[in-house]
C-alpha cells in the first residue's frame, strides 16, 4: 500500500479526482495544497509517477487501513443555499425538513458540489428556476446542475457537454436528456433558464449563441471563473461571489 501527495490548484481538483479513479485510487484525501491518493498495486508506481508528474507526486508507504471508509468519510453531507442537501450516493443521512436531496457520485466526473463555482450555481438557481420552466445546463459534468433544476419543478431541463467520457458518466446517473455538443446544435428561443459552468473565455465565445437560444424574460446564470476574470459582454442583474469566485445572473 502507497500513497501519492499531489500538489493542485482548487480549479484542478475535480479532475484530477476523475483521472485518479480511472488511474485505479483505492482512497482520495484532501490535504493543504492538493489530494493525497492511495493505491495498492505495487508493479504501477512509476507508471503513476510518470502519468502525474505535472503534479509533483510524492510517495509515501501507508500502513494497511480501511480506505473505502477512508474514501465515504472524506465526502460528508453539504447543505448548499437555503434548499439543497448534497449527500454522496452511498450516504443514508436523513434529509433535513424543507431540504432537497442532491445525490453527488464523487470523483465520476466534474461537479461535485464542493466547488465554490458549483455551489453558487446551485444558489443562483434556486432564486430563479421557476415550476415548468425549461432549463438548459451547458458544460454539465456530472449532471448536478441538471438534478438540481429538475429538483426544484422545472418542467423540462436538458443538458451538452463536449467531453463526451463524462456525458457518459453522467447519463448513467442523471436520467435526463443530454447530447455530446454545444449550444449550436439547440433549437433558437429554446430555454427560461440557462446555467453555463464554465470559462470565461467560453462564456465571451458563446455569447451569440446564449443570446439566440434564450425565450424573451429568461434567465441566464454564468460561473466557473473567478472575480478577477470575469467575462466581457454581459450586464449582470446580480451576482454572487464566494472565496474569489464569481456567478452572475443576467
Amino acid at each position: 500500500m502507497f500513497s501519492l501527495q499531489l500538489t493542485c490548484s482548487p480549479t484542478q481538483e475535480e479532475e484530477l479526482i476523475a483521472e485518479l479513479h480511472e488511474a485505479g485510487t483505492t482512497g482520495i484525501t484532501e490535504e493543504p495544497g492538493g489530494l493525497r491518493a492511495f493505491f495498492t498495486d505495487e508493479a504501477g508506481t512509476n507508471e503513476l509517477l510518470a502519468r502525474f508528474a505535472p503534479f509533483g507526486p510524492e510517495l509515501r508507504r501507508e500502513p494497511d487501513i480501511d480506505w473505502e471508509k477512508a474514501t465515504r468519510d472524506a465526502w460528508p453531507t453539504l447543505l448548499v443555499g437555503s434548499r439543497f442537501f448534497l449527500a454522496a450516493a452511498w450516504n443514508t443521512d436523513p434529509t433535513p425538513a424543507s431540504r432537497l436531496r442532491l445525490e453527488i457520485h464523487p470523483g465520476m466526473a466534474c461537479g461535485t458540489g464542493w466547488h465554490p463555482c458549483t455551489q453558487l450555481c446551485l444558489e443562483a438557481l434556486e432564486r430563479t428556476v421557476q415550476p415548468g420552466a425549461t432549463v438548459l445546463d451547458v458544460g454539465s459534468g456530472s449532471g448536478i446542475l441538471s438534478a438540481a433544476a429538475r429538483l426544484l419543478g422545472a418542467g423540462r431541463v436538458f443538458a451538452c457537454d463536449i467531453d463526451f467520457e463524462a456525458l457518459l458518466v453522467a447519463r448513467e446517473r442523471v436520467l435526463l436528456p443530454m447530447f455530446a455538443g454545444s449550444l449550436d446544435a439547440v433549437q433558437s428561443a429554446t430555454a427560461d433558464a440557462i446555467v453555463a459552468n464554465i470559462s470565461s473565455a467560453a462564456a465571451e465565445e458563446l455569447a451569440p449563441e446564449f443570446a439566440r437560444v434564450r425565450r424573451t424574460d429568461s434567465v441566464l446564470i454564468l460561473s466557473g471563473f473567478t472575480e478577477d476574470d470575469l467575462p466581457e459582454g454581459y450586464a449582470p442583474r446580480h451576482s454572487l461571489r464566494r472565496d474569489g469566485w464569481a456567478c452572475l445572473i443576467c
